[in-house]
């Protein structure tokens, strides 16, 4: 892609949409430029992926016809208000924070915008994100396209209404933690059982890798794979049986909830 993508902020989220971005080869390190707050950070990005960095915002801003918004929801409007000069008017402005609406974009920079409003998450950086997007009515069709195809460059896209963003964090954009402590009970529970704690780690991480490319690829039921596994009588419905009676899907549901009412408490602090 002959574009030049900018990232204002380069912590976490952004280094592994970054990473993701040049080991797909979508982009080269010359076509990315990011700023930071510190000098660590940008050592750091600058060493780990051999991009132009810079401290001054607007220097990655001026340059960009992506402009990733990689800071924290309060901190849209200081960096908008330091950087507005500096975007060009055909460039497409990208906020990665939650609760942050394409309308308030819009009102921050003071003018028409072409605004994409996403939430990716991390296992970006291993080329496996779930990215969902939603999009301001100035940005065409072609740049939509565009803007898919460098989500979809380190994981999925999909792009939806904007009034459906709020919901994102807890199944996508959050959920990689929940998995991560699922993980880690298991791996827990191969420990009480005697198995070395790295090979508890590879098998708990392997079986879910797993379980989820046969959800993806055989387009079945989660509900249905489940039954395949849990023979009659069997150890696995016993498992099932002990997971439902301790409210394990409702516990998911719920922290799920949570997750979604602190999105849209952001939301509705950001448009006060």
């Amino acid at each position: 892609m002959d574009k030049k993508i900018g990232f204002i902020g380069c912590g976490k989220m952004a280094q592994a949409i970054i990473g993701g971005m040049l080991k797909s080869g979508i982009a080269r390190p010359d076509d990315i430029v990011a700023s930071a707050r510190t000098e660590s950070t940008l050592a750091y990005v600058k060493n780990t992926y051999d991009i132009e960095v810079t401290l001054d915002n607007k220097r990655a801003a001026e340059q960009a016809d992506f402009l990733f918004l990689a800071v924290k929801p309060d901190v849209h409007m200081e960096v908008i208000e330091e950087i507005s000069g500096s975007v060009s008017e055909d460039a497409i402005i990208i906020t990665i924070a939650a609760g942050i609406s394409l309308a308030f974009l819009q009102s921050a920079f003071g003018r028409e915008i072409k605004a994409i409003r996403s939430m990716p998450n991390t296992p970006s950086l291993v080329g496996e994100g779930m990215s969902a997007l939603a999009a301001s009515r100035q940005v065409t069709e072609k740049e939509r396209l565009e803007a898919a195809e460098l989500f979809e460059s380190f994981g999925k896209a999909e792009f939806i209404e904007e009034k459906l963003m709020d919901s994102i964090p807890a199944i996508s954009g959050s959920s990689p933690a929940y998995v991560y402590m699922f993980i880690e009970a298991l791996a827990d529970g191969g420990v009480l059982q005697g198995l070395p704690r790295e090979t508890s780690y590879r098998l708990a991480a392997q079986a879910v890798l797993g379980a989820a490319k046969m959800v993806l690829e055989t387009g079945k039921h989660p509900g249905e794979l489940k039954d395949q596994v849990c023979t009659p009588g069997g150890a696995t419905i016993e498992a099932v049986a002990e997971l439902e009676k301790q409210g394990f899907r409702s516990s998911v549901i719920s922290a799920m909830h949570s997750c979604t009412d602190k999105s849209r408490q952001l939301a509705k602090k950001q448009a006060e």
